[in-house]
């Protein structure tokens, strides 16, 4: 899900991007790093040694993924073999490769060993509720260094790897929809420290370069920082803890037995992370389903115990299930019941070819149990309660906002509807949006009727004038709208035709 207007561009981006999970891009991404990094040292533009430097990488991937799947059994859970081989591959980057030219360094590499065990172990021991608080990487390193074996040095930032760490880490926060928050970050931290390199006498333009350049600014905010498990579920929260962070990050002090390092940065970051967002997962035993339409289906849990969140927030569900497609275990999906229900309700399309994910919630029995692992998203309505708002849901874009139109306070805001589906046949939710007792208009693409409380827009397509006609006030209104990439785009683009000024988007990739 997005809260950004998607261009033909970014769509197709989306597209390519959306064949890998986050945790799957993340390890391609670190892994071509790694090859290049191996590459550089063959061509004489790094010199820590191809033997050395194949070593450490052995060494950080082969202990990494060992010590994971060594207390995973202990704790009787699944390995998460991805996430064990990204921690490796970042701990890689952050510690110096060990030099064999004087013999062998057992206390630097007892170090980078150590500093495995310990992210891996951090995953489990510092965690909450099956949560980990912690970046796995930058807690090990931090351990590490407290034991004076061996201290991390965030060799990646050098020149040569620049050239491949910035589209990388561009791609990943694409991905992730973190461009913004990097930028806050970036802003913060290299403003703060190229200040203090002014100070010394440095010339701007090599103040700036050494930074960005020589500073693990970039590979930090695109692989550490914004890793969506230690976030705060609010865009607003994660702006201010990217501001936070980029100041501890670049303020240089010395507390005696610590001083201001990144990995020091990123874990105080965690923390506020944490006090802010839903505190560990939740337990979801499943209740049923039931269909709404003949290609959507809404399916009733029972959380073990009460979540915190905003009407128009999405739930990221653990779907466990074997051979999973390409997109993984993990998937996002609007809450579809008020915050004061003692259920969490979400409504899913399952019509045509399902992904394996969809096959794995439809074969759920009641009583079986699953995990949610966050909860967050910035699609929810105005604080004001008094600011009148146009609702736009094209198909399944209809969940967001039944929480949003079924809650406490929902009666109090001047609320219109516009509902685009194939046919009468296909309206989800009316019964409730009737009970509602908001404006609905339905545009059905068959030409049939819709129910007799709602307005029938016709077949009419929806642009910026139709939609001015049926709304005439839609420039003084806030603008939601959810459904499928293409119809965002559509209907947001339609929405700004009409004179709308305020436009926020939910937009369904397929899951």
């Amino acid at each position: 899900m997005t809260t950004t207007i998607p261009t033909p561009l970014s769509s197709r981006l989306d597209a390519a991007l959306g064949r890998f999970t986050m945790y799957r891009l993340v390890l391609w991404v670190l892994a071509v790093l790694a090859g290049y990094s191996l590459l550089l040292d063959v061509l004489g533009w790094l010199t820590f040694g191809l033997p050395e430097m194949t070593a450490h990488l052995v060494l950080c991937l082969g202990l990494s993924y060992a010590s994971n799947r060594g207390l995973a059994a202990v704790f009787h859970v699944r390995p998460h073999s991805e996430s064990a081989l990204i921690t490796g591959l970042l701990l890689y980057f952050l510690f110096w490769p060990t030099q064999f030219s004087a013999g062998l360094q057992y206390l630097d590499l007892a170090g980078v060993a150590l500093a495995c065990v310990l992210a891996s172990v951090s995953k489990y021991a510092l965690a909450w509720r099956g949560r980990h608080l912690f970046n796995p990487a930058a807690a090990g390193a931090f351990l590490t260094g407290l034991t004076g074996l061996n201290i991390a040095t965030w060799w990646a930032a050098t020149p040569a790897m620049l050239w491949l760490v910035l589209p990388g880490v561009l791609l990943v926060l694409y991905r992730v929809r973190k461009l913004l928050m990097a930028s806050v970050f970036t802003l913060v931290a290299v403003s703060v420290a190229a200040v203090e390199l002014l100070r010394t006498g440095m010339l701007p333009g090599e103040a700036l370069w050494q930074t960005l350049a020589q500073r693990p600014v970039l590979f930090f905010v695109g692989f550490m920082l914004t890793e969506p498990l230690t976030l705060p579920p609010r865009r607003w929260q994660q702006l201010a803890l990217a501001a936070v962070v980029g100041l501890l990050f670049a303020v240089p002090y010395n507390l005696g037995f610590v001083a201001n390092s990144p990995e020091l940065a990123l874990l105080a970051g965690n923390a506020l992370a944490f006090a802010a967002g839903q505190r560990g997962r939740v337990l979801l035993r499943f209740r049923g389903s039931r269909p709404l339409t003949p290609t959507t289906t809404e399916f009733s849990f029972q959380p073990e115990r009460p979540l915190r969140f905003t009407p128009g927030q999405y739930i990221e569900l653990n779907l466990p299930h074997s051979k999973a497609d390409h997109k993984g275990r993990r998937r996002v999906f609007s809450l579809t019941n008020p915050p004061d229900s003692t259920a969490l309700t979400i409504g899913v399309g399952t019509g045509g070819q399902l992904s394996t994910a969809k096959q794995s919630l439809l074969a759920l029995e009641p009583g079986e149990e699953l995990t949610a692992t966050s909860i967050g998203g910035d699609f929810v309505l105005p604080r004001a309660a008094g600011a009148p708002v146009l609702l736009i849901a094209a198909g399944i874009g209809i969940t967001p906002y039944l929480a949003q139109l079924t809650g406490a306070s929902a009666g109090a805001r001047d609320v219109v509807l516009l509902y685009l589906a194939v046919s009468a046949a296909e309206l989800a939710y009316a019964d409730e949006l009737e009970r509602t007792g908001v404006r609905v208009i339905a545009r059905l693409a068959d030409g049939s009727a819709p129910p007799a409380f709602m307005q029938d827009a016709g077949a009419v397509r929806i642009d910026g004038a139709s939609l001015k006609d049926l709304v005439p006030d839609v420039a003084d209104r806030d603008v939601y709208v959810s459904g499928s990439p293409a119809s965002v785009r559509s209907l947001s683009a339609a929405a700004r035709r009409s004179g709308a000024r305020k436009i926020h988007v939910d937009s369904f990739s397929g899951y």
